[in-house]
């Protein structure tokens, strides 16, 4: 899963700057719609276009792992688990 961390480049931003920053302010600064930017603070992996974190990166001055992390779910933990060397029966 991915987890999309503007929330804390947002608060990064309110403390540099010192000032609050609205979702509208960054919606309105990076012509991103306002539900976008929403869905991606609020809900766990959403789906977003690539010109999106691009547009974030952008006014953020970040990079893209400032911005997204990869996130193991339960169920994947097991699947990525190494697996036991097999040998070959023709050796």
């Amino acid at each position: 899963m991915l987890r999309f961390k503007l929330r804390e480049r947002i608060a990064d931003y309110e403390f540099r700057e010192r000032k609050r920053m609205q979702l509208q302010d960054l919606a309105s600064a990076t012509g991103l719609n306002r539900m976008t930017l929403s869905k991606l603070v609020n809900q766990h992996g959403p789906n977003v276009q690539t010109h999106v974190l691009d547009k974030l990166c952008s006014y953020f001055g970040c990079r893209i792992e400032d911005l997204v992390e990869h996130v193991a779910d339960a169920g994947d933990a097991a699947a990525a688990a190494p697996q036991p060397a097999t040998t070959n029966p023709r050796e």
